[in-house]
């Protein structure tokens, strides 16, 4: 089940708030976790009890460690951490890079492993990655003991972001998860984010999505130079308006149960390096990694080859998290390379560039990633880079350019200025009486015009369902 469906906004989403608000404060938390359960199994019934084993393997491993801890045996819980993090990781493995692997071995003329042709658990990267977490939370003290088992699953199996984040941290949430407050504002702006969020899918997304896949179907022969920048232009805002527009309405979401989560997003196109971009572009998983691999490993405070082999190793696993192909590990590493060469030498001197000249540069770099990100095929997307860079079978540019940039000249114009922060700056100067009149108005037609496209839509893909 999707946010952007109809029987997700009209049957799903009411009757849990419904219910929900009607039931008393302490059986929530119970409540919560059935329908998280009903969501998440709605299209995979049988991967609810791959969810169930991982709530309780995590849950009865926290509490070993804090027992341990408190015991004052750091051994002992040291290799707790560590079986809960390998039997983690090996179901991750298992559903996600069995079947890469024993591709890519058979690829070799070796035949060593069977492919098992399993589909992908919805969202395993997401909560694997927040589940996890919470017994090396509780082993450096981060985070208390949770000692109910119904409150610890509401936390991993949270509707609101579970198939798609963002990803949570349990210290982050511990204590909204056994305790929060409501009002009627947080719930009235939770509904305001949502909608910007569905907007921002349904009507920015889908939209461009569909010039991107006239590009990315195209014979390579066929493009242009000019044609190849225009799709790759398409693929990098349905990206940002798909993923960012979900994660909006999963804090809206959140914020209408109570809940507080932090954003994901910080108008990463607007960045004047491509480090300033990862401390904008799905934020939760660079903490993620920060805090849990890279910092671990050393951080910054090592020699120079070390601090390459972690940024190496870190962007190469952040490729990989993305997908069970290899084009996302080179996608990894080609920022991993980036950022190398902005810490060592090049981060000092664009201080001293023009803003704009950072800004193309970096957008510049960003946009070729796109393209070794969407085209798993290796052929392909050398194809398609040569034709970004010159070599393209349809010269700079042809008829169907012309068609393809006036047919969609409008809604890219609109994804560009909203891709900034010109409108949220625009917002504080219009009067609060203005604003009271202006908002509920942009709400119901946000909803409205994201209702109608989905009532005759054929085309609502979401690119992160398959990470």
């Amino acid at each position: 089940m999707v946010f952007s469906s109809l029987l997700f906004l009209f049957l799903y989403l009411p009757l849990v708030l419904g219910i929900y608000y009607v039931t008393p404060l302490r059986w929530r938390n119970a409540f919560l976790l059935v329908v998280n359960l009903i969501f998440y199994g709605w299209g995979e019934p049988t991967y609810i009890l791959l969810m169930i084993f991982t709530i309780v393997l995590d849950y009865f491993a926290g509490a070993l460690v804090g027992r341990w801890k408190d015991q004052g045996r750091d051994g002992w819980a040291r290799w707790t951490v560590a079986v809960s993090l390998g039997l983690n990781l090996a179901i991750l493995f298992f559903f996600k890079y069995w079947d890469l692997i024993a591709g890519t071995l058979r690829g070799l003329g070796l035949d060593l492993l069977p492919s098992l042709g399993l589909s992908l658990p919805i969202g395993i990267s997401f909560y694997t990655f927040q589940t996890m977490t919470y017994p090396v939370d509780v082993y450096r003290r981060d985070a208390q003991v949770q000692r109910s088992l119904v409150n610890f699953g509401t936390f991993v199996t949270l509707f609101p972001q579970l198939i798609a984040g963002p990803i949570l941290k349990y210290k982050e949430l511990a204590d909204q998860v056994d305790a929060r407050s409501y009002s009627v504002e947080q719930f009235a702006n939770g509904v305001h984010i949502f909608v910007i969020g569905l907007g921002k899918k349904v009507l920015l997304a889908n939209n461009i999505g569909m010039l991107w896949d006239a590009y990315q179907a195209m014979p390579v022969e066929e493009l242009t130079v000019l044609g190849a920048w225009l799709g790759v232009l398409a693929f990098s805002l349905q990206l940002y308006f798909d993923f960012s527009g979900y994660s909006d309405m999963a804090v809206g979401l959140g914020r209408m149960l109570g809940f507080e989560f932090l954003k994901n997003f910080d108008y990463p196109y607007i960045s004047r390096s491509v480090t300033e971009f990862w401390r904008r572009w799905h934020i939760s998983l660079g903490s993620w990694f920060r805090e849990y691999v890279y910092i671990p490993m050393g951080g910054n405070r090592v020699s120079r080859g070390r601090l390459c082999f972690n940024l190496l190793v870190v962007w190469g696993l952040t490729g990989l998290w993305h997908g069970a192909s290899w084009n996302f590990l080179l996608w990894g590493l080609y920022f991993g390379l980036l950022l190398i060469v902005e810490k060592l030498w090049l981060g000092r001197l664009l201080e001293g560039w023009p803003a704009l000249l950072r800004h193309g540069y970096t957008l510049f770099l960003v946009l070729v990633s796109w393209a070794i990100f969407a085209l798993e095929d290796f052929g392909q997307m050398g194809a398609y880079l040569a034709a970004m860079f010159g070599r393209a079978g349809g010269g700079l540019w042809d008829p169907a350019f012309g068609y393809y940039l006036r047919s969609y000249l409008g809604v890219l114009v609109i994804g560009c200025v909203t891709a900034t922060p010109l409108c949220a700056g625009l917002w504080p100067r219009i009067p609060k009486r203005g604003q009271a009149v202006i908002l509920p108005a942009l709400v119901v037609a946000g909803l409205f015009l994201s209702t109608a496209y989905l009532v005759d839509a054929t085309y609502n893909p979401f690119l992160y369902f398959r990470f």
